[in-house]
């Protein structure tokens, strides 16, 4: 009998550990995955502070403080650069925080959550593709055919001409109305955008060959929106499992093999890419993509769309939509490791692009 009461308190204890455990492992994964997505943010706001703006730097605390061979300034370490270096480590305690107070909230949930994000951080970008390729089209058609200053006035249509004031009060004020529409239209499908390719491309076929009509900033238009349209799509893929995977061993895996490859390949492959798109990128003044939206970039083709130095910010859009909704994915098929209750559930169904 004290035999059988003493295996009964093992397997209690046992029991306990694993639910430990398991709670660990949980934690860990949220407070990673979100940490991730967080960051990748900051990252962004404080690249545009840096070069938009003129501030120090994370690392400047490192360089304030006389570290890798540089002299600590007279007026000490600069407190912008600490607060660019505070708003990584604050957002991992606040994240570590949050965690732990709700550590009754599923993997899942938090799948779903950042499934969202990513969603719609690709429906405002859509958004703001459709809404400055049609508006620059049109300006630019104006500007081609001399009816610029008649319909808009001189001084306006001799601004239109500048890049920067194009991008400035067009596209800027543009980009603001998408982040607002994307927040209240979640019906939004990638089949229209191609839709709007090949009308665009059709009609450029018509204006050719029937009145022998073409502009630059037509077939502008048609790369700019494919573009978006190859770009913007990859996380929405990769929701529906949609991506070409070059399979030998992994269909003929289990539910949780799957899971344990799909969770690997996150960490591994999936957050690295992104991660380095964003900081070779947006390391400097002269990066990949820094230095187009610096500059308000344009093409040489004269009459064209002033858009360039946006297609730059696609590969921006790519690498942050993917890196929240590989973050996404790693929780969901962590929470198909640990046979969390719901995890069968499909994200496809609460994230609408």
């Amino acid at each position: 009998m004290s035999h059988g009461t003493q295996e009964t308190a093992s397997g209690g204890g046992d029991s306990h550990v694993t639910a430990e455990s398991h709670g660990l492992v949980v934690a860990l994964t949220r407070i990673f995955a979100l940490t991730m997505s967080v960051w990748a943010f900051v990252f962004i706001i404080n690249n545009v502070l840096n070069f938009w703006f003129d501030w120090p730097g994370t690392l400047g605390i490192f360089g304030a403080a006389g570290l890798f061979g540089n002299d600590a300034p007279e007026g000490g370490i600069a407190p912008l650069a600490w607060v660019q270096f505070l708003s990584y480590a604050g957002s991992l305690v606040i994240i570590a925080f949050l965690v732990l107070r709700s550590g009754d909230r599923t993997l899942h949930a938090d799948s779903e959550m950042l499934a969202e994000v990513s969603a719609y951080v690709v429906r405002a970008a859509f958004w703001s593709v459709l809404l400055i390729g049609i508006v620059d089209s049109f300006i630019s058609f104006l500007r081609v055919e001399g009816f610029i200053g008649q319909v808009l006035g001189e001084q306006l249509g001799e601004d239109l001409g500048r890049s920067s004031y194009r991008g400035q009060f067009v596209h800027y004020p543009l980009m603001v109305a998408s982040l607002i529409i994307a927040k209240f239209n979640r019906g939004l499908g990638f089949h229209w955008l191609a839709v709007l390719i090949v009308a665009a491309e059709l009609v450029i076929v018509i204006a050719r060959f029937v009145y022998s009509y073409e502009q630059a900033f037509m077939a502008d238009l048609v790369r700019f929106w494919y573009g978006a349209l190859f770009l913007f799509a990859s996380a929405y893929t990769l929701i529906h499992e949609g991506h070409v995977r070059v399979d030998i061993l992994y269909t003929g895996f289990k539910r949780s093999g799957k899971a344990l490859a799909n969770t690997i390949g996150c960490v591994f492959l999936g957050l690295p890419l992104c991660w380095v798109v964003l900081t070779m990128g947006m390391w400097g003044k002269a990066n990949a993509i820094n230095g187009p939206l610096l500059t308000f970039e344009v093409t040489q083709s004269g009459y064209g769309l002033y858009i360039k130095y946006l297609l730059a910010s696609f590969l921006l859009i790519f690498a942050l939509s993917m890196l929240v909704q590989f973050m996404s994915y790693l929780l969901s098929n962590v929470a198909t490791l640990l046979h969390e209750p719901g995890h069968e559930q499909d994200l496809e169904e609460h994230a609408t692009f």
